[in-house]
């Protein structure tokens, strides 16, 4: 059965996906996608340019080694926000078909959530 994503290629006269070459990500896209799955976590104390989330990354692309700095909202489980970090950013670098073998993640920062204004 042919998928319904396949079916064009086949009819434009395209190779297979496998036969069409390689993919190359460059490392600072996907320092980029680890650090906007960071920052987009419901548990990461960004707010607009302030207290965004850094990246390193290492490895090949089937072993790739994570490197986070985040600040979190605070009072928050930290052992719970820096699962669901590992979490989206694994799941993010998997769509691009990387594997990540470890994330280590630095939590820079407790941010208190902000409260109404007080007024004196």
């Amino acid at each position: 059965m042919t998928s319904t994503a396949e079916a064009p290629a086949r009819a434009a006269g395209l190779a297979e996906p496998d036969e069409r070459g390689r993919l190359h990500i460059n490392r600072v896209v996907l320092r980029k996608i680890a650090e906007h799955a960071a920052d987009v976590d419901a548990s990461s104390a960004r707010e607009g340019k302030k207290h965004t989330a850094g990246a390193e990354i290492s490895g090949p692309d089937d072993g790739l080694r994570v490197r986070l700095s985040v600040a979190l909202r605070y009072p928050a489980s930290v052992r719970e926000a820096v699962s669901s970090i590992r979490t989206r950013v694994n799941q993010d670098l998997a769509g691009f078909g990387c594997k990540v073998r470890s994330i280590d993640v630095t939590v820079t920062a407790l941010i208190p959530a902000a409260g109404p204004p007080r007024v004196e």
